[in-house]
Parts: structure tokens; C-alpha cells; sequence
């Protein structure tokens, strides 16, 4: 199997620091995606096609194809957290920075542009930079491509600590479950804290949603499925004012999307019978979408073969990773598969500000994407 050469690892290192000093957030991706064409511009012949907010690169084979297309994707958005650590490629975007490693996904695609610029391949390949991973709104757009292009499998990894460093983890089947953010407000009337019964104060209300949003994963179903109550606030905290407005922000998570808007329904009902009882208007909003994240057994397997042949160890994985990921929208459309690359047993958590991607394991994503690639 090809091996990236030393020269293209120390670029794609290089562009890795690059990129983390240089992070945007969601749907802000513009400086990110500059670096990212003016980089494959410079070192590479790619195709590059700009679809507005995302872009691919494409080499194509020169000769009659020998398969159907295959697909990589990276992410491109970063967290709105501080660095918090001293890098010396550290972010000099004050409260961005790249702590969940969408900046080694980054690089590790623009490795494989490198190294594929060495060779001819027997099929085209295309390489997606997708937005706004960290609010679910980027996949659904970019998987428009899968239909437009016939791409017939498509794979991506994402780092993970926990995991001996350089090992490919993986798990059948559900490896990422779906989840939704909810928010509920209710709106009542404001009266003087010594005259509540003139007002409409909706905090019992909001107190018994939360009680009941804890209750919701009771509900029979298969799998796990979580209810997190990520916030509430209800009035101004004014000790002289009764509250008239408050809200509830919830995090719903479940193996099975159908129960995840089962939980849905079930605490909006909840939300209409205590507005009513209450004298509250209520209206609420669904945000940061995901799918189901489930891979296809073929393309596992072909992933997983790609890492014995590299030598690199395999482990499944005994749970799914609770973390939710948009790349389940490409696998609605087209085979393919999510697997992970260890950072180490000990290696801070992703989303921390201890974090910083573990710039070791570039080359093993190098690598397996290039073994992807070659048709079998």
C-alpha cells in the first residue's frame, strides 16, 4: 500500500497548524475555505469547484473509469471556546478555536489531494469540505453531490481520545446517534412581586417541563435515549417583578430518530396542556439537527481491511459514541462509513481546552483515505 511521503506529511502538517491558528465558526467558514483552495491551488492540479458556503476537489481518472466515484469528507468548522492552552499555532481568533480537530480532518484531506497528484487513479475521487458540522446544517446540503456526481461510497474519520493512538475504532451498524435541540418559551404577564395573582408567572410551568423531560426516556424503545436539560431562565431576577417570560432549552438524543421525535411531540404536548392550564402563550423552535450515523457493513469491512493491510490495529467498539455527527445525511444517500482514529489513551477529550489535535495521527488518516481510494 502507498505511504505519504515524508515532504507531503510535513505540508500537511504545517497546513494543520495553519488552519488551527485561523478558525471560523459555523456557517462563517469563508477564511477557512481561502486557505483550504488557496493551499490545494498551489500544490495540487484538483478541480476545484466553489459551491458557495462549501467547495470539492475532484481528480478524475484518465482513462475509462473502473468504478463508480468515491467520496471523502472534512469538516471545516471550529467551536466557540478559547484556546486555553499555549500553541505555538495557537488561535488568533479570541473565543474560536479548533477543539474538536475539524483542522487535522482538514489536513489530512488535503494530504490525500497530495499524495493522489503522485498517481493516476482508476476513478474519480472527490474530496468535500463541509460547513458547519457543529450545528447539523452543513451534510444536508453538501450530500446533494452524492446524486450529482454518482458517487458510490463515501467515508470520513474523525479523531478520538480514549483509544491507544493510531487505532482504528469502529462500530456496526449505529456508531452515532441522532439528537435535536428543542426550546420551549412561555409567555405569561409580568405583575409586581407583591401582587403575583395580577400576573401570568409561567415558572411552574418551566418546572414541571423540565421534571417532565427527564421522565421522557422512560417511554418504552429500543436503545439508548437521553433528555438533557441544557437550559432555563424565567424572569429577570428583579426581586421587586413577578416573571411573565421564561424558556426551556433541551437536548434530545436517541439510537432511533423516530423515538428521538417521539420525545418531541411528547413534551411539546406536555408544553400546550400547561400554557393552557396556566393562561401562557407558548411557542417553541427545533435547532442543530442530526441524523442517525450508520454505517454500511461493506464499506466497514473495506475500511477495515484498508487498516490491516497498514498494519494498523483495529478495536470495535463495545457502545456507540454518544456524540452526534450530520455525516449519517451522505450515508442515507450511498454506502459508506464513519471510523475513528485513537489520540491516545490518555490524550484530552475533544470539545476541552486542553485539546489540540494530535498532529501523530495525520499520517494514519493520510493513509487509510489513500488506501480508500485505489479500486479493488
Amino acid at each position: 500500500m502507498r505511504r505519504i511521503s515524508r515532504e507531503n506529511l510535513e505540508k500537511t502538517t504545517d497546513l494543520r497548524h495553519r488552519l488551527h491558528q485561523c478558525p471560523d465558526l459555523s456557517l462563517r467558514e469563508a477564511g477557512t475555505m481561502e486557505i483550504l483552495q488557496g493551499f490545494l491551488r498551489a500544490n495540487t492540479g484538483l478541480e476545484l469547484v466553489d459551491r458557495g458556503g462549501w467547495f470539492y476537489g475532484v481528480k478524475r481518472p484518465s482513462a475509462e473509469p473502473a468504478a463508480a466515484p468515491i467520496a471523502f469528507r472534512a469538516d471545516m468548522d471550529a467551536l466557540p471556546m478559547e484556546e486555553g492552552i499555549s500553541l505555538p499555532h495557537g488561535s488568533i481568533h479570541g473565543g474560536v478555536s479548533h477543539k474538536c480537530g475539524h483542522d487535522g480532518h482538514m489536513a489530512a484531506l488535503c494530504g490525500l489531494a497530495l499524495e493522489l497528484e503522485r498517481m493516476e487513479v482508476s476513478r474519480a475521487v472527490y474530496m468535500i469540505f463541509q460547513p458547519a458540522e457543529e450545528v447539523g446544517q452543513g451534510a444536508v446540503r453538501c450530500a446533494e453531490l452524492i446524486g450529482e456526481a454518482g458517487i458510490g461510497e463515501i467515508y470520513a474519520f474523525h479523531n478520538l481520545s480514549g483509544y491507544p493512538e493510531n487505532s482504528v475504532v469502529y462500530r456496526r451498524g449505529l456508531t452515532q446517534p441522532a439528537s435535536e435541540g428543542l426550546t420551549i418559551r412561555l409567555h405569561g404577564k409580568p405583575s409586581h412581586a407583591s401582587a403575583p395573582e395580577e400576573g401570568r408567572n409561567p415558572s411552574a410551568a418551566i418546572a414541571e417541563l423540565a421534571l417532565a423531560a427527564r421522565r421522557l426516556p422512560e417511554a418504552p424503545h429500543e436503545g439508548m435515549a437521553l433528555c438533557t436539560v441544557v437550559g432555563m431562565q424565567c424572569g429577570s431576577g428583579d426581586f421587586g417583578i413577578s416573571a411573565g417570560e421564561g424558556s426551556l432549552r433541551v437536548t434530545l438524543r436517541a439510537e432511533q430518530e423516530p423515538f428521538m421525535k417521539a420525545m418531541e411531540a411528547a413534551l411539546l404536548r406536555k408544553a400546550a396542556e400547561l400554557a393552557a392550564r396556566d393562561g401562557l402563550r407558548w411557542e417553541h423552535e427545533v435547532c442543530d439537527c442530526f441524523p442517525e450515523t450508520r454505517n454500511h457493513g461493506a464499506a466497514l469491512d473495506r475500511a477495515l481491511r484498508k487498516a490491516d493491510g497498514l498494519r494498523l490495529p483495529a478495536i470495535e467498539m463495545e457502545e456507540l459514541w454518544r456524540a452526534s455527527e450530520d455525516f449519517g445525511h451522505y450515508l442515507k444517500k450511498c454506502p459508506g462509513a464513519m471510523f475513528y482514529i485513537g489520540n491516545g489513551e490518555n490524550y484530552p477529550a475533544l470539545h476541552t481546552t486542553g485539546y489540540d489535535f494530535n498532529d501523530r495521527i495525520l499520517k494514519t488518516a493520510v493513509e487509510m483515505f489513500l488506501a480508500l481510494a485505489e479500486a479493488e
